[in-house]
């Protein structure tokens, strides 16, 4: 049986996409929220109306760019992949605190351009209503761009978003969440390619491990982990192995966060 709410809550998005737009290009990362986006758009406005779009860049893991491909090849949705090189700028790459707001302030810059070769076309992204009440500087990006907020805009929360993927059957519907490579690293300590690919190669490691949900914070010489923390004990299993292989990869240190996985922890020196 369908939910009531569930169905209310779709309903309400179907209203949204009909009443404000009808060319869409969509924000796209793989993850659940703009997964969601750009599957409501292909399935409301068509295929030829609706064009995910998604950056490329050492920020991302290329896990999760694979993701977003497939997800795109699978439910019949228009890709389109850029390179944004954000690196490339030093208000993003010393990592300021407001670092994310040049990322996607280059991101919209991005696909405004390519909104322009189709006149009367909006763009869109996952922001969710959860996020409204994080730090999150790229809010900021994306209403200099007047980049639309579907899912906000109806008061999606994720549990509710989660919620309507698995009613699709998307995927991604408990993906957890994967913010950007650059977000494990302290503000103020330069983003680099290399530190973002030790920073993947850890991750990817502790992945084989078990540990799905996981953050490695780079500190310089040494590294440290973030798993939920009902997985604390099954980490320490394998300390030895992770303190191994992450000296490998290029670490002096490595710790176990003992307090466990809060996403946005680095956000606490700002507050």
């Amino acid at each position: 049986m369908e939910s009531p709410h569930r169905m209310a809550k779709l309903q309400e998005i179907e209203k949204w996409f009909s009443a404000n737009c009808k060319q869409v290009i969509v924000a796209f990362s793989g993850g659940v929220d703009s997964c969601l986006v750009a599957f409501l758009s292909r399935k409301f406005l068509g295929k030829k109306n609706a064009l995910a779009v998604i950056a490329d860049s050492p920020s991302l893991k290329r896990k999760d760019l694979e993701i977003a491909k497939s997800f795109c090849e699978e439910f019949d949705i228009k890709l389109e992949v850029i390179n944004t090189r954000e690196l490339e700028n030093p208000n993003y790459a010393s990592n300021p605190i407001d670092r994310c707001y040049f990322c996607k302030f280059t991101l919209y810059d991005e696909l405004k351009a390519i909104a322009e070769r189709f006149p009367g076309t909006d763009i869109l992204n996952g922001q969710n209503f959860d996020d409204l009440g994080d730090y999150r500087p790229g809010i900021k990006a994306a209403k200099e761009y007047k980049v639309l907020k579907p899912l906000a805009d109806c008061n999606f929360t994720k549990s509710e978003i989660r919620e309507l993927a698995l009613h699709f059957k998307l995927p991604t519907w408990d993906k957890p969440a994967s913010p950007c490579l650059s977000s494990r690293i302290p503000y103020g300590q330069e983003v680099t390619i290399e530190k973002l690919s030790q920073i993947e190669e850890a991750e990817n490691m502790l992945n084989t491990l078990g540990f799905e949900d996981v953050r490695v914070r780079h500190f310089g010489d040494r590294a440290k982990v973030e798993v939920p923390a009902h997985q604390l004990e099954m980490l320490k299993t394998y300390e030895d192995v992770i303190r191994k292989n992450i000296i490998n990869i290029g670490f002096e240190k490595c710790e176990v966060d003992e307090e466990g996985l809060v996403s946005g922890k680095l956000n606490r020196e700002i507050a």
